[in-house]
């Protein structure tokens, strides 16, 4: 995207009917680390990629603690994200202090949608550049949400987020079908491994990821390295058992003498001879 003279305001509309700023904010979501969210019947994971500015420095944590219900995790500026992050806290702590119950993940998204959707129609303001993905359970159950710069807001069984999320998406697309009945070591398995799609030529760490779970039992939890080195090292276990139990098969068709291989690749069944 190139300036023009319509992207001085965000108020200024184009000759095409758009709004340059906040398409500039939808560009700085994509261009942020992937983000991973899913949920089933029962729990709802987040999962995110952590990246470095440079060699010498630590990454930005992408997942926040909203209430004991509610976690997210965000894509693009992190500053902005974070005001959002302190807004979200305030809302739920005032309304457990007036009406004694969390509040409804519902309705604080439709607030914060609210708030992000006045910034693209005041001259003296400027688009939030950060995209967020809103895990939560109350009364009616695990939710997701995304919301947008533009104030949009959507509810999903998963979706992914960021810089190459198409690649998170294609496998969430693929195995969607699945996460309503899955546990909740199975969520994160499959959270997991849409990270590890949307990582290029890199290999899936405790230091390049995080993962963070909230369940209808269980309050928000953010996973330690201990914790998610023993899901990472699962992923590997689990690629290399099925060649070694094809193989162990081989083996044993062999000394039970049930056939062998003629190099076409169908197998020759010896025939009794009297």
């Amino acid at each position: 995207m190139f300036r023009n003279q319509y992207d001085t305001d965000v108020t200024t509309w184009s000759p095409a009917g758009r709004l340059h700023q906040v398409e500039y904010a939808m560009e700085a979501v994509k261009q942020g680390s992937a983000v991973v969210g899913l949920r089933s019947k029962t729990h709802v994971v987040l999962a995110t990629v952590n990246k470095a500015s440079s060699e010498l420095s630590s990454f930005q944590r992408k997942i926040f603690k909203i209430d004991d219900h509610i976690g997210i995790a965000m894509a693009g500026l992190t500053a902005d994200g974070r005001i959002l992050s302190r807004y979200m806290r305030l809302e739920c702590i005032n309304h457990n202090f007036v009406y004694e119950s969390p509040l409804p993940v519902g309705r604080l998204v439709l607030q914060v949608a609210d708030k992000a959707q006045v910034c693209t129609q005041r001259s003296w303001k400027r688009p939030y550049g950060v995209g967020l993905l809103v895990a939560g359970v109350d009364q009616t159950g695990p939710h997701l949400y995304q919301n947008c710069p533009s104030g949009n807001y959507f509810e999903y069984i998963a979706f992914a987020i960021g810089s190459r999320s198409q690649a998170a998406k294609t496998y969430l697309e693929r195995k969607y079908e699945t996460f309503s009945e899955s546990s909740r070591e199975g969520l994160i398995r499959h959270a997991l491994l849409a990270v590890k799609e949307s990582l290029q030529d890199e290999e899936l760490t405790t230091s390049n990821c995080s993962v963070a779970v909230v369940g209808v039992d269980e309050s928000l939890t953010i996973l330690d390295a201990r914790n998610l080195k023993l899901f990472i090292d699962g992923l590997d276990e689990s690629a290399s058992v099925p060649a070694e139990d094809k193989q162990a098969d081989e083996d044993e068709s062999k000394e039970q003498g049930l056939g062998t291989s003629d190099g076409s690749g169908s197998d020759v069944v010896p025939m009794e001879t009297s």
